[in-house]
């Protein structure tokens, strides 16, 4: 692991990778961005912005746009995987394929879901094709626009090892951007992941015309499930009401920015949900990650009943007043 940052890989050219390329090279740090299309990735080159899922940002000079992915990796102390969890696996892969080693470099992942076919998390899956590499998950309330803007924006990044994580702060960390750190890497990835989830309900809950009672219960009991399920899986309790938890499920259930309350929304006033994706470039991933979080929480045997309801107006086409039903009509129990 290089003792020093200063040149950063970016592989990813959605919203939240473009967004942290340009985020890092205003702070002075030599970025390389790539991205899957090769087409694209000239023609965001040539016009210096991206167009798609960051329009209106000038990219800064310390910013460049490769189409190889090797060339990436080789010139990088610091690599920041920001690919969409249902595609993370194929792009791992290929990052293998180069035979790159990248035990010297610091391995970053910003992406937020689980993989719905293993029931994996980002971390697992990295650590199974890449081996064990210096690696930190970042993760928080980070609205991409905001973040572009220089609106004031916290996060966390955790690493098993304090000392990867303590480099990475230090990278990121700035007067806009304030960086917390954590050791809790399984609380900090399902937190991130599990609140796209809440977030389509929570637009649901709008797409119904609802008020502000019942957002509120959605987040709280929303909340509860994050907490039963990383806690399972041997998160930490407190990392869930922190940023990485209540933080990041605030932002995202309540800003008309945010893709997942976005797509519950709309689900909420009768759409289909192959409409909705269908219509989107972005990518929402509460929509994979709820197959994925359902199947793992009945593996687990862990209530969760919001998930479990997102689940059905999802994948089998359970009508949203008809799931607001089952809800209600629960078992009276404590809190």
């Amino acid at each position: 692991m290089s003792n020093r940052i200063q040149k950063i890989g970016v592989i990813g050219d959605g919203s939240w990778g473009t967004t942290l390329a340009v985020y890092l090279a205003r702070k002075g740090y030599s970025v390389k961005l790539w991205g899957p299309f090769p087409e694209y990735i000239r023609q965001m080159r040539q016009n210096r912005y991206n167009p798609k899922f960051l329009p209106g940002v000038r990219f800064p000079p310390g910013l460049e746009v490769v189409e190889r992915l090797d060339v990436v990796l080789k010139a990088s102390d610091l690599i920041i995987f920001a690919i969409p969890s249902q595609y993370a696996l194929k792009v791992l892969r290929k990052i293998k394929k180069t035979g790159i080693k990248l035990s010297k470099r610091v391995f970053v992942s910003v992406t937020k879901g689980i993989e719905k076919t293993s029931l994996r998390r980002i971390s697992e899956i990295v650590r199974a094709e890449l081996g064990n590499i210096p690696f930190a998950v970042l993760s928080g309330p980070t609205i991409s626009a905001e973040v572009a803007k220089g609106i004031p924006t916290t996060a966390v990044v955790a690493s098993k090892d304090i000392r990867i994580a303590k480099k990475v702060q230090e990278v990121f960390n700035s007067g806009s951007f304030r960086i917390y750190t954590n050791a809790d890497v399984v609380g900090v990835e399902l937190g991130g992941s599990i609140k796209n989830i809440i977030a389509i309900a929570c637009g649901v809950c709008d797409g119904l015309g609802l008020g502000a009672n019942a957002k509120a219960a959605i987040v709280t009991r929303g909340l509860a499930e994050m907490a039963r399920l990383g806690t399972a899986l041997g998160g930490k309790a407190k990392t869930f009401s922190g940023l990485t938890g209540l933080g990041d499920l605030v932002t995202t259930c309540f800003s008309p920015q945010s893709r997942n309350r976005s797509v519950g929304e709309q689900l909420g006033k009768g759409k289909s949900i192959k409409q909705i994706v269908g219509a989107m470039d972005m990518v929402a991933e509460g929509v994979e990650t709820a197959k994925g979080v359902y199947k793992l929480s009945r593996k687990r045997r862990v209530l969760m009943p919001i998930t479990a309801e997102v689940y059905q107006i999802i994948c089998r086409n359970k009508k949203p007043d008809d799931a607001l039903a089952s809800l209600m009509s629960r078992k009276a129990k404590a809190e």
